[in-house]
């Protein structure tokens, strides 16, 4: 067990892991509890750095971010992406704060930009507001890869692989939940969309980082029976 003060440091240094890359381009925070066990992510993109959600403020994290260029934008997908450490986020990087107007109360201190519907960062990368689990819960869509959806906690993992939206005790609408993802399946296809990366329960990733052959699972959800799901506790 670490004795002193430098042992305990270097303990806790080791506990800490570093952003991981998981696409080209793509990286990937543990998840914290800041911001109930989310996982935050890292495009490193030629028109400026986005950064997605709060990772956990820490020294490792920070430097990861200036050794990379530092970011531009920072995308809050949902009110549970927030930390309490978002004003220090856009002040050591000078970035901008991108969140849907309905949760921007949620920020009354901080500038930051909002948008109803969508809103293009540059021409490859697109916020998309996809309400129910949360009142301004939106996705990002980038075009790279053939097509990566961040999904925040709009759609999330289950342990044997597939993708769905949760319904739990939290849910703001369940029923626009589903809607917004039907806007989804409407919206892509096979050849659009290829990734996601959710916001949440990443484990059941069992360590790749992002779930492949996106659309065709997001179409082989029954949305009918979904309408029937009871909350999860």
């Amino acid at each position: 067990m670490p004795q002193n003060l430098s042992e305990i440091t270097s303990h806790h240094s080791r506990l800490t892991k570093p952003p991981r890359s998981i696409l080209s381009g793509i990286f990937a925070f543990a998840p914290h509890k800041d911001t109930l066990g989310g996982t935050a992510y890292f495009i490193v993109n030629k028109s400026g750095n986005v950064l997605i959600d709060c990772p956990a403020w820490n020294e490792i994290n920070q430097q990861f971010l200036i050794a990379n260029g530092g970011v531009k934008w920072l995308i809050l997908t949902h009110r549970n992406g927030i930390s309490q450490h978002v004003d220090r986020i856009k002040t050591t990087y000078q970035c901008e704060v991108v969140i849907q107007e309905q949760e921007a109360y949620l920020l009354p201190e901080t500038k930051v930009t909002s948008f109803r519907e969508n809103f293009s960062l540059d021409n490859a990368l697109e916020l998309i507001w996809t309400p129910g689990y949360s009142p301004g819960s939106s996705c990002l869509y980038w075009q790279e890869h053939n097509g990566v959806l961040f999904s925040g906690r709009h759609l999330l993992p289950k342990a044997n692989g597939d993708i769905t939206p949760l319904r739990t005790a939290k849910t703001f609408h369940w029923l626009r939940q589903l809607n917004s993802v039907r806007s989804l399946l409407d919206r892509f296809n096979e050849k659009t969309l290829k990734y996601i990366c959710p916001g949440a329960n990443t484990g059941f990733l069992r360590g790749k980082g992002y779930l492949d052959r996106a659309y065709q699972k997001l179409s082989a959800l029954d949305l009918s029976a979904l309408r029937q799901e009871q909350p999860l506790l």
